[in-house]
């Protein structure tokens, strides 16, 4: 069974969906678009990160426009899914600021990674002198993104509004 959702009232859920479109927003814009006043805006949004609902404000970069022209979806299996392995495959992933998410999977591969890197030779040397030499890994398996049909970072809020 999942784990229930964090309960939010109205004000609260408009406030995170507008903060998760702009950061940046004023708490009086932000206050004005929520219908609530300027006060109790702010101690909502403080209590949401205090709560941890908002992690962090952070900017959201182009990677196109920074020369990072190769986004690679990585299925890493490992020889042998013990606790150890697991940990010295997660630390090592942790340290690489190619790979923009890493996740521990079901089925046929143990990992998901994303990377973002400048070009082919980028990537080479991150298999290379990174992957391969991490111990326990088995099989690497890359598929190359050609198109970036959607990305958002806003989660979707619908199921809190029931």
């Amino acid at each position: 069974m999942p784990a229930r959702p964090v309960d939010l009232d109205p004000a609260s859920i408009r406030i995170l969906e507008h903060l998760q479109q702009d950061s940046e927003v004023g708490i009086g814009d932000l206050a004005e678009a929520v219908g609530l006043s300027t006060s109790p805006c702010w101690r909502r949004v403080a209590d949401l990160k205090a709560r941890g609902i908002i992690r962090r404000c952070v900017a959201v970069a182009d990677p196109q426009a920074l020369g990072l022209h190769v986004n690679v979806f990585v299925h890493v299996s490992l020889e042998k899914q013990t606790q150890a392995a697991l940990q010295a495959f997660s630390d090592a992933i942790r340290s690489r600021p190619e790979v923009m998410e890493c996740y521990l999977m079901s089925g046929e591969a143990d990992y998901l990674l994303r990377v973002v890197v400048e070009d082919l030779s980028e990537y080479q040397r991150l298999i290379v002198d990174h992957l391969t030499r991490i111990p326990g890994v088995a099989k690497i398996r890359s598929s190359f993104a050609l198109d970036q049909v959607k990305y958002t970072t806003a989660l979707p809020l619908d199921h809190l509004k029931e």
